[in-house]
């Protein structure tokens, strides 16, 4: 946990009068119910351990009542743990003073609530500037910060409207721009968009991701919603009364659940929101269009079981051309002689992270998706039978670390 921002060590939150003994219960393997009976205490988190590097949306997933409210408030000492070590840069924020808590949350974090709390008679800049108002920030500095970050939400023009003037995605905008006026490292986001209709919240999850582009922030965002932890979080734990049951990648917690309760959860998933090109594309093998005969491209796809090969002119991609086409050009009484005679032209794009759902359309063509990086260069192909296979759920248990491995065997 050297390398990360956030560190969360054996954190435990047991509320009640007899939290030491609801521990001992604990570590003697009773359950949450068992505790409540016998010492009339809550268990809200139980043995929480994890890390979140700098830079990632680090997503904690969970219904009603599993912990996840709690945990993320006492990131900040809102609720103080029973038991457990909470380090911000390394700063221990579950042993620290009064003072030095009140420094931590005003230099290094910022939370977000669901309801975004406004002023009705302050304008948004007087919002947006609320936390560097209490700080002592100066009128003038607050203002020009205030604007800077409604540009960066896209609030600018509203800068001296009332929050009663703006739509409610709007509204949550301006709660994101006080979350980040204070220039904090670390946002913690506790369902942020919980109250707003499917439209607009899916339109700030797109509007918190690209933020996240430019601004590289380390946020620990909370939500009960399992699409949007898989959308946005690099990473996702998922909790279980008060236990942190997995933790991994969208793509790993869909294609291996660590029990029956997280399957449940991704059983109905969208799987084509989940996978990319980039999840299921496998190493190009190409032929050189002037060093390549038809007759060797024609052994090259029988060695490798494919139906269909890139053509590379140079560094660029020419074309793709098919098995049947060669094969039968083959047998005819005038047989095509060069691959640029049977270069297909018009084929299937798609950069790394071009979503399955995107995909689908262009798997219908039948040829391999070309996967190319930002210079257009060639960097893997998907096959169409891979797209059609991950949308189904049929694909495996799991996506191959290696996939060179993965795909070494004639399709």
């Amino acid at each position: 946990m050297q390398d990360s921002k956030l560190a969360v060590s054996q954190v435990y939150k047991v509320f009640g009068n007899d939290a030491d003994g609801a521990l001992r219960l604990l570590q003697q393997g009773k359950s949450k119910q068992e505790i409540l009976a016998q010492t009339g205490a809550t268990v809200g988190v139980q043995d929480a351990s994890f890390s979140v590097k700098e830079g990632e949306i680090f997503v904690v997933m969970g219904l009603s009542g599993s912990g996840k409210s709690t945990l993320v408030r006492m990131l900040n000492g809102l609720i103080a743990p029973t038991a457990g070590q909470i380090l911000i840069d390394g700063e221990d924020v579950a042993s620290a003073s009064p003072a030095a808590l009140r420094r931590i949350r005003r230099e290094k974090i910022s939370m977000i609530f669901q309801h975004f709390a406004l002023f009705p008679h302050w304008t948004l800049a007087d919002n947006v500037a609320y936390g560097l108002k209490i700080t002592g920030v100066p009128k003038d500095r607050r203002r020009a910060r205030a604007l800077e970050v409604l540009e960066q939400v896209g609030l600018a023009p509203w800068a001296d409207s009332l929050p009663s003037d703006l739509s409610g995605g709007m509204q949550q905008r301006v709660g994101l721009a006080r979350g980040l006026a204070a220039g904090s490292d670390i946002l913690l986001m506790d369902e942020p968009f919980g109250a707003l209709d499917p439209l607009i919240r899916r339109e700030m999850q797109t509007e918190l991701l690209n933020l996240q582009q430019k601004l590289k922030k380390t946020i620990v965002f909370i939500t009960h919603d399992l699409n949007e932890a898989l959308l946005l979080g690099n990473r996702i734990a998922i909790m279980k009364d008060g236990r942190i049951v997995q933790i991994g990648t969208a793509q790993e917690i869909v294609t291996a659940p660590a029990d029956d309760y997280v399957a449940a959860f991704v059983a109905d998933i969208d799987r084509g929101r989940v996978f990319t090109a980039d999840d299921v594309s496998s190493p190009a093998t190409t032929l050189q269009l002037r060093q390549t005969s038809v007759r060797d491209a024609l052994r090259m796809m029988e060695q490798g079981g494919s139906n269909a090969l890139y053509v590379m002119d140079g560094l660029r991609v020419a074309g793709v051309v098919t098995y049947q086409q060669l094969a039968a050009s083959e047998m005819d009484p005038s047989p095509t002689t060069t691959l640029q005679d049977a270069l297909i032209t018009d084929f299937p794009t798609a950069d790394a992270t071009t979503s399955l759902s995107d995909l689908y359309g262009a798997a219908g063509s039948g040829l391999p998706i070309a996967v190319t990086d930002d210079r257009e260069r060639l960097v893997g192909v998907v096959e169409p039978s891979d797209v059609l296979a991950h949308l189904s759920g049929d694909a495996g248990a799991e996506i191959p670390q290696d996939k060179e491995q993965a795909h070494a065997q004639p399709r």
